[in-house]
């Protein structure tokens, strides 16, 4: 069956399918994912948190990610053992999206005890978006011959962190409480979910003849290197989110007097979007596994840096650093373990995702256990940022040895 002959003309735009995973992405992770980082100041402030709730209803986002991509791993083969209809990417992405408005409009609620539900539910819906949107947009555009395009999708948590740190950062300035707070927020998410509402009604057909070609490989990679390239992505995971849970409070907690702290959060955001747009440009015969090794250096770079130099220069350098190759990061990765697991891609990013939010959940409560023990707070998030850089030095190592034992061959 010749499914392109049902294509819309939508579907044959690479760069309006790329716009459209970036608001996805936007909604997703930079709002349904980070919306808690620019808005945790108001909360604190507001008395309604202190730094040890805060850090464990950070990770309570972070478990809902997990279980989600667990999920979304297990789902292919799962729903073919049992003989269910495959999962619609559609239907999963508008569903996630939806959610994701709802639930970040709840936290408005005062009801702290079910704040940790609300962004463990987060957590998990924004997950399905991901995998699934990652899934929609790059089988679409690999059908295309358009794969570099994926770096403009991966823009989007840094389109959202931007977006919502800015909107967040002009309330704090207005005297805003963390209500209002969340509930623009939310309206926020809604209007760009609305605006890609129609483009994810896009056959699937389209897409499922693409599951099992769009990598352009017939075979797997071996275990060691799915292994290695899950423990590499999760180190990544751990190593950036101590600075993507708490930067506007290390930052605060370093320049008490300055308006800036809430900026380097929409900082860091802006690196973000740019860095997946300059991922789009770099040619693909470049091993991505040496191009991680490049970002994780990077990233490490910028944690420490913000950690070693907090003054005005070291938080803007370093939340710029940190953001730059985020989601380069994802891309690749995600490109890497495309190629390694051809035959059912959505269920390696699902594995990859797990991993990265099995890091993600260990760092804030490691953040939190070594700001009770150590002589001041700046002292235990310094500490925590260590470490953080360190993990990454680890990840990048991880790469180069995968890069030198297995060589590229396409």
């Amino acid at each position: 069956m010749n499914h392109d002959a049902t294509a819309t003309p939508f579907e044959h735009r690479p760069l309006a399918i790329a716009l459209t995973g970036t608001l996805s992405l936007a909604v997703a992770m930079g709002i349904g994912r980070f919306a808690f980082t620019p808005l945790m100041p108001m909360m604190l402030h507001d008395g309604v948190l202190d730094l040890d709730s805060a850090s464990w209803l950070a990770s309570a986002n972070y478990v809902g990610y997990l279980l989600g991509a667990l999920l979304c791993a297990v789902q292919p083969s799962l729903w073919k053992r049992k003989g269910w209809p495959a999962l619609s990417s559609s239907v999963m992405v508008r569903g996630g999206l939806s959610l994701t408005c709802v639930l970040t409009a709840a936290m408005a609620l005062p009801v702290p005890a079910a704040w940790p539900w609300l962004r463990f539910f987060a957590g998990l819906v924004t997950s399905f978006a991901f995998v699934f949107t990652s899934s929609w947009c790059l089988g679409h555009l690999s059908r295309l011959q358009a794969p570099a395009a994926g770096g403009v999708v991966y823009a989007g948590p840094g389109v959202g962190i931007a977006s919502s740190g800015l909107l967040a950062g002009l309330m704090v300035q207005l005297g805003w409480h963390a209500t209002s707070g969340w509930l623009a927020l939310a309206l926020l998410a809604t209007i760009m979910t609305a605006t890609v509402w129609r483009a994810f009604g896009t056959p699937d057909a389209v897409i499922g003849s693409v599951a099992l070609t769009d990598t352009g490989a017939s075979a797997s990679g071996s275990f060691t290197e799915k292994a290695l390239l899950t423990l590499a992505y999760g180190l990544s995971g751990f190593g950036y989110i101590i600075t993507a849970t708490f930067l506007p409070v290390i930052a605060r907690t370093a320049l008490p007097d300055s308006a800036w702290p809430d900026f380097f959060w929409p900082m860091l955001g802006i690196g973000v979007a740019l860095g997946a747009l300059l991922a789009s440009r770099i040619p693909s015969h470049i091993d991505q596994r040496m191009l991680l090794v490049i970002c994780y250096l990077m990233q490490s770079a910028g944690v420490a840096l913000s950690n070693w130099l907090p003054d005005l220069v070291g938080f803007a350098i370093g939340s710029i650093l940190v953001g730059l190759p985020f989601t380069a990061i994802t891309f690749f990765a995600m490109q890497v373990g495309r190629k390694l697991h051809a035959h059912a891609p959505s269920a390696i990013i699902g594995l990859l995702s797990a991993a990265f939010g099995l890091g993600q959940i260990v760092g804030p409560p490691m953040a939190a256990a070594l700001i009770a023990r150590a002589p001041s707070t700046a002292a235990g998030f310094s500490w925590s940022l260590d470490i953080a850089a360190i993990s990454l030095l680890i990840g990048a190592l991880v790469y180069y040895g995968m890069a030198k034992r297995f060589p590229a061959t396409d």
